[in-house]
């Protein structure tokens, strides 16, 4: 197979021309079967350096002029296979590694269920005379279950509590509500539960 891309920062075994590059974009849907931007495609097969970044933005907007993607939510900027894609990732995947599907596959679905916690987990950083204030929620849909106001220093230290939080905001809320409602069998679970993921 000729290769017809740059290889900047592609790992050993990653793809190095457009049809593969294509042809995993349109697995990656396939497979998570659910609309997905642009930013999270590129990235899922970027981070894992199985193409080069340009290459894959390149070829995403490639599928999009040849109909085998399309824009399913403008307001998210989501797309999705059409009729045509669906037939490219059933017909033209098993040329693809394994290695290499599963690295990208693993990638969509985390940074996916990433963007899942900041939506219902939201944190917004706001600079205030002292300092930061970091106001973290969690939303029960309607109504937020929590929502909490910490104090940093320095946007080092907020940005620091605002990924922390974003790690398990499940696990957070679960050890607060065992605090005040002193559930010493919730809080110790929480705390095995911070031990196996740190």
């Amino acid at each position: 197979m000729a290769f017809d891309t740059f290889d900047e920062g592609i790992i050993y075994g990653g793809v190095r021309s457009k049809n593969e590059i294509r042809t995993l974009i349109c697995y990656l849907f396939a497979s998570v079967k659910k609309p997905m931007d642009k930013m999270t495609v590129t990235s899922a097969i970027q981070n894992q350096g199985l193409a080069n970044y340009f290459e894959t933005s390149s070829c995403f907007d490639d599928l999009i002029i040849h109909n085998n993607i399309e824009l399913v939510d403008a307001e998210k900027s989501l797309y999705f296979l059409t009729k045509n894609g669906n037939m490219v990732a059933e017909q033209l995947e098993n040329t693809l590694p394994f290695s290499v599907k599963e690295k990208a596959y693993n990638c969509a679905i985390g940074l996916l269920e990433q963007k899942r916690i900041e939506k219902e987990a939201p944190v917004e950083i706001v600079k205030d005379d002292n300092g930061y204030r970091v106001k973290c929620r969690i939303s029960g849909g309607d109504t937020d279950l929590i929502a909490i106001d910490l104090y940093a220093p320095d946007l080092k230290q907020a940005k620091f509590i605002k990924k922390s939080f974003h790690k398990n905001p499940e696990l957070i809320y679960k050890m607060i509500i065992g605090t005040l409602t002193k559930n010493k069998a919730v809080i110790d679970e929480c705390l095995n539960d911070a031990k196996r993921l740190s």
